[in-house]
């Protein structure tokens, strides 16, 4: 199994181990409107322009709060996807997502996956945000790990560029889970 060769695993969560029920339309929406209550114009922007532009013009607390409030909801009700069958790794395994860290623990102990995952990063763990390194190589560093002898296993380009940014071998969750298969 390809997990074999590495002495840690990281996933992403939302996607990957579980899916988050999270109306995110519902999510801009509320965000949208919690920023014009505060005299700031979101009309025509994605919640992670919305998220990103918080970060840089110092309103990131309305958002992140709105935000985590929708993951946190999604995650109660989220559903168990295949990869999650490979748990317990017996080396140290972690998840590092773009979801706030809250919610990725919420899942986690909603589908009995907490006590095989050693360290959670999440977008509100660390000052930068996946494709940044910073949060994968905070997970990998959690785990005692090197990134040369760790795989991230996730379901997006933005996954993949993270890991490649950050020295760690990446595996798409649809690879892993053919290659489990075989």
């Amino acid at each position: 199994m390809l997990t074999d060769e590495y002495e840690t695993i990281v996933y992403d969560l939302d996607g990957t181990l579980v899916r988050l029920r999270v109306d995110w339309d519902q999510a801009r929406a509320d965000t949208a409107l919690a920023l014009r209550e505060r005299g700031i114009d979101a009309d025509g922007q994605t919640l992670w322009k919305l998220l990103e532009r918080g970060t840089d013009e110092g309103f990131a607390a309305v958002v992140e709060r709105e935000l985590a409030a929708h993951e946190r909801d999604g995650a109660r009700t989220s559903t168990l996807l295949d990869a999650a069958s490979a748990l317990p790794h017996d080396v140290p395994t972690g998840v590092c997502s773009l979801n706030c860290e809250d919610a990725c623990r919420l899942a986690l102990e909603t589908h009995d996956l907490a006590a095989h995952v050693g360290a959670v990063v999440g977008r509100d763990t660390v000052s930068s945000k996946k494709p940044d390194p910073e949060p994968l190589l905070r997970t990998v560093d959690l785990l005692s790990g090197s990134p040369s002898e760790a795989l991230f296993i996730g379901d997006s380009e933005r996954d993949e560029i993270t890991a490649d940014r950050a020295g760690v071998a990446f595996q798409y969750v649809e690879d892993y889970l053919d290659a489990r298969a075989d």
